[in-house]
């Protein structure tokens, strides 16, 4: 063998065995336990020391259940005795997630690889326990975890809160903690969708306190977000050139931003932004989970505003059925208030007295005064029965823009411009005011400088193709209201019509007005078109039918009724006494024959077969017994022939009676006047 390269070699050293091994299990990379039968530490190496938060020697002597999360400790003990009975060699953590608890008490996630020395007659079990948390893929995992548990949190608060303003408070707050990054903010959208206010925030910079309103340059990481309605990250603002870098970034050492849109049904309302003081911090995972609490947020706000818009349509209905009742009353008081000024003008003691006819006569405006607020209430609470009549355009036009001229701002010019050949419309008078009102106001809204208003009235002609497909055919007067306000943008006009839906501060305004105009025109067979320019202003045109005789004359309510037969039969039932006189001096003066009753019950002693009433003039509402619908059947059923009239001073009832009363059935309203009664028994003999 001499001369061969292994000759040459040296001779191995003998090596101990045990120094070896003692070495080997110091030097391990994973931490390492040996344990004994009663599950104490026996030896631990540097690397168990380090993963465990203990010093060497305070693991020796350590039961392994104190490394074991308080939780399933006590499961834990009855494992181990398990296993010290079948020991073998068994890996731990890779079908499961383990946790080690340190001695701070923190936790850290592990696998673990336990090897029994029985076998090899020693009665330890060496425990090998690798940390995994640094693991990439596990990074991931415990990232993706943490952003559930945020979306869960929100989840919670959302549960709980009903105020937007402290979702919009919280949401910041809570992606700032699951991003690990110094700053988060919500923007909202202002009306005019030009400018955004800051409604929540952490960690704001200079320039972006919570209410502040900042502009929405399309420039802009942001302005990208709120046009395109998409996620924008930069990764680092020192090297940006797709966008505007405010200043106030770079002195404040932000570096890098991701921005997503707050999305309400397809139409972006806000956006939510995160910056941070690092580069390239926003991945995938980032962005999917800022969409997210995004949409979570929406959700959340959605709801709010539903519940609100509950809330309100509660209070308004409440308002509505409160109203109606003051209204009943209250109409039965200018029933009498009306109806004996009336009797009392007529007096020829007073003929020769101009005073006090002059007296009476201011009595009775204001009583009509009050039957028009009444009127005004009820229509408020969308309780008012349309009586569509022919109505003269330009009379109407006229004394309206004279209250506007001193009820709106001096700085508003009003203007009304009727045809020569404007036809008559075919609408309730009162509800035609009440919407050009509600149209004027919101005009006036738009005019904070001023500007002018113009109301201008003609013959439709032609109709445009999507309303000529809307009303079908016929003649149409054209009542247009011209502002010279903000205008509206595309998405605002798309819901000016909506229930609730307004672009006005809280409390300015209920959302009600042009959705309550546009309900009319519809129950009045007509259409309303809207016509606006953002920063030139908006034109509403309702149009509504025009009546088969165009050249029929608008009612008089005061005529008197000499279409009622001399000596008529009527059996009146009236419960309130002070209005069952005013009718008695009313069918006095027309020269009818009456019967007085005070209640259904009484009035059926009078209706025999053998009875020869000619009418029934009855209220709807009889106290506690009898109403007056069910009083009319009976009526009728008895003596076929009587005509029925009903009177009411609450307009739901004349609503539900007009819905359920045979055609042949008159209804009257309270107050009404001697003519006014006068009419309507004239209509419902000749019917």
């Amino acid at each position: 063998m001499a001369g061969t390269p292994l000759a040459n070699q040296p001779t191995p050293q003998p090596v101990d065995d045990l120094t070896v091994y003692r070495s080997l299990f110091s030097a391990y990379p994973d931490a390492l336990l040996l344990v004994d039968a009663a599950g104490l530490i026996v030896r631990a190496n540097p690397a168990a020391a380090a993963l465990l938060g203990y010093s060497m020697e305070e693991l020796v002597g350590t039961s392994v259940d104190e490394l074991v999360p308080d939780s399933i400790r006590p499961r834990h003990a009855s494992y181990r005795q398990a296993y010290g009975h079948a020991p073998r060699a068994r890996p731990m953590g890779t079908q499961m997630e383990l946790v080690a608890r340190r001695r701070d008490g923190s936790e850290v996630m592990v696998e673990i690889a336990l090897s029994p020395l029985q076998d090899h007659g020693l009665p330890f079990v060496v425990a090998a326990i690798r940390g995994i948390g640094g693991y990439p893929r596990v990074k991931q995992a415990l990232q993706r975890a943490r952003y559930s548990e945020h979306l869960a949190q929100l989840g919670r608060l959302a549960v709980d809160a009903r105020d937007p303003q402290q979702l919009l408070q919280q949401v910041p707050a809570i992606a700032a903690e699951a991003l690990e990054v110094e700053m988060a903010l919500v923007f909202l959208l202002e009306s005019n969708r030009l400018e955004l206010r800051v409604a929540g925030g952490v960690g704001l910079i200079a320039g972006e306190s919570l209410g502040r309103i900042v502009p929405n340059r399309g420039d802009t990481p942001l302005g990208v977000v709120l046009s395109q309605g998409r996620s924008v990250v930069v990764e680092d603002f020192r090297a940006e050139q797709r966008y505007a870098v405010p200043p106030d970034y770079l002195e404040a050492g932000l570096v890098s931003a991701l921005a997503v849109p707050l999305l309400d049904r397809g139409r972006v309302i806000g956006a939510l932004k995160v910056r941070s003081r690092q580069s390239k911090r926003f991945g995938d995972d980032e962005q999917r989970f800022l969409e997210s609490l995004a949409n979570l947020l929406v959700t959340c706000l959605q709801r709010a505003q539903t519940e609100e818009a509950l809330s309100h349509a509660q209070r308004l209905e409440s308002v509505g059925q409160l109203t109606g009742g003051i209204a009943h009353d209250f109409n039965n008081l200018l029933t009498v208030i009306q109806g004996n000024l009336q009797v009392l003008e007529e007096l020829p003691a007073l003929a020769q007295d101009g005073g006090a006819l002059q007296l009476v006569s201011a009595a009775m405006r204001a009583s009509k005064r009050g039957a028009e607020l009444t009127g005004k209430l009820l229509a408020f609470s969308r309780r008012q029965v349309l009586q569509p009549s022919a109505v003269d355009v330009h009379g109407l036009l006229h004394p309206l823009s004279d209250m506007l001229r001193r009820t709106l701002d001096q700085r508003i010019r009003i203007s009304v411009d009727v045809a020569p050949d404007c036809p008559l419309a075919l609408a309730d008078a009162g509800q035609l005011e009440a919407a050009l009102l509600n149209i004027a106001i919101n005009a006036r809204d738009a005019m904070l400088d001023g500007g002018d208003l113009r109301f201008s009235a003609a013959d439709a002609g032609m109709l445009p193709t999507g309303l000529r497909d809307e009303l079908g055919e016929g003649r149409f007067v054209c009542i247009a209201v011209t502002d010279t306000g903000t205008g509206m943008p595309e998405a605002v006009k798309e819901r000016a019509f909506e229930p609730f839906f307004t672009t006005k501060q809280a409390g300015r305004g209920t959302g009600l007005g042009l959705s309550a105009v546009y309900g009319f025109v519809k129950q009045s067979q007509g259409a309303v078109a809207l016509e606006s320019t953002t920063g030139l202003g908006t034109t509403i045109s309702l149009y509504l039918p025009v009546p088969h005789d165009a050249q029929m004359g608008t009612q008089d309510g005061d005529h008197t009724g000499q279409a009622v037969p001399a000596g008529l039969k009527v059996l009146v039932v009236e419960d309130d006494a002070e209005v069952r006189a005013v009718a008695q001096h009313f069918l006095a003066g027309l020269g009818c024959v009456f019967s007085v009753c005070s209640s259904a019950e009484q009035a059926l002693q009078l209706l025999t077969p053998q009875a020869d009433f000619d009418l029934l003039l009855t209220d709807i509402a009889l106290g506690a017994g009898m109403r007056g619908t069910e009083l009319a059947r009976i009526a009728q059923q008895r003596l076929p022939q009587l005509a029925i009239l009903l009177m009411s001073g609450f307009s739901a009832e004349l609503l539900d009676a007009d819905r359920e009363s045979p055609a042949d059935w008159e209804l009257l309203p309270k107050p009404y006047s001697r003519g006014q009664l006068a009419q309507a028994m004239a209509r419902v003999l000749a019917a």
